[in-house]
């Protein structure tokens, strides 16, 4: 009796600070809005976000949740929502806020991090504090980058009709892309032909021969079933780690205490490292049931996938040449990888020996 007496006072005082939070009414309320759904990385993030944020403020902020397209359908039309202050939080791709900052497209450029340890490093840098400064300066101090997490794991090469191990294996093939000028680059130098086609569009695309394949990850491939459209091919060349950009209305995060900004700032961190480890977790299953479908899945050796790296660096030099300000962000994320990669040579010198 004793004990179930400790264990409920114990409950009890656990359980009231918690309960304090949750029936005060919020100083600030934050609305926060992905246009994906419950299934997805974005969704785990704003979970884990939600809850810190509400539970670390003592219920001074509150997080709403919009998860589709309730507050805004595009990401040109939830990014101007952001800079007018009526949308608190948007996550993004690189594509989905290329039409604003061209720059953010640096994230798409092919085989500049090597794995999770180096983009991990990288995204919890001075580069994305660089990034944001530069959206800062861009948009009239409305739209500030929060932090950078990810979004389905890495972009690999998946195709409909045969393995792809060399450059040479692409040639001819059609690749569906977003309109996004950077994407085509990519395929192009690669030899084959990229093919702007809708999402929505992509399966009985591949079905009808429309287009042949797709630079996507895994989670995405297998949630809207394209193996069953003949999509059985699958090259892990991890050729772009696939960023989720953070974005807040700079006003509004600007309009709280600063005991309030940093309980935010600490929830997108925790925001960050869920949607760091949420692809991983869903990734296993989801490659071991394309293997099972009877899905090829081939991992170039580090010659193969140096060719590929080789075949694409034309494309840095069109980054370059062709985005509005792509020199200054190319620069500042070569520099972070550099750095990361010296810092876990250094890590693997001391564990390894």
């Amino acid at each position: 009796m004793l004990n179930k007496m400790k264990i409920a006072a114990t409950a009890a005082l656990l359980a009231t600070p918690f309960a304090a939070w949750a029936q005060a009414e919020p100083e600030f309320t934050i609305r926060a809005t992905a246009n994906s759904n419950e299934n997805d990385e974005d969704y785990d993030g704003l979970v884990v976000f939600k809850s810190y944020v509400e539970a670390a403020s003592n219920g001074r902020i509150g997080v709403e949740l919009f998860i589709g397209t309730q507050l805004c359908a595009t990401g040109a039309e939830c990014l101007e929502g952001v800079s007018e202050g009526s949308i608190d939080v948007y996550i993004s791709t690189s594509g989905g806020a290329a039409g604003i900052f061209p720059y953010v497209q640096v994230l798409d450029l092919p085989y500049l991090m090597a794995n999770d340890r180096v983009a991990e490093h990288v995204l919890t840098s001075d580069f994305v504090r660089t990034m944001r400064d530069m959206a800062l300066e861009d948009s009239g101090d409305t739209i500030r980058l929060m932090t950078i997490g990810n979004t389905g794991g890495w972009r690999n090469f998946a195709n409909t009709q045969r393995r792809v191990a060399e450059p040479s294996d692409m040639e001819g093939l059609k690749i569906r892309t977003v309109v996004a000028d950077l994407p085509q680059e990519l395929v192009r130098a690669l030899g084959a032909s990229p093919t702007p086609i809708p999402w929505p569009e992509l399966f009985t695309s591949f079905q009808t021969g429309v287009v042949e394949g797709s630079k996507n990850g895994i989670t995405d491939i297998m949630g809207m079933k394209f193996p069953d459209a003949g999509l059985q091919y699958m090259t892990l060349d991890g050729h772009a780690y696939m960023g989720a950009l953070w974005w807040m209305s700079n006003d509004n995060f600007m309009a709280m205490p600063e005991d309030l900004r940093r309980v935010v700032v600490d929830g997108f961190a925790e925001l960050q490292q869920a949607t760091f480890a949420s692809p991983k977790r869903k990734s296993i299953e989801a490659y071991q049931a394309f293997v099972e479908g009877g899905g090829d899945l081939y991992v170039p050796t580090p010659e193969q996938k140096a060719a590929f790296a080789e075949a694409a660096a034309p494309v840095q030099d069109w980054f370059r040449s062709n985005v509005d300000r792509g020199d200054e962000i190319l620069d500042a994320l070569i520099t972070a990888v550099g750095e990361a990669e010296a810092e876990l040579e250094a890590a693997y010198a001391s564990d390894l020996n």
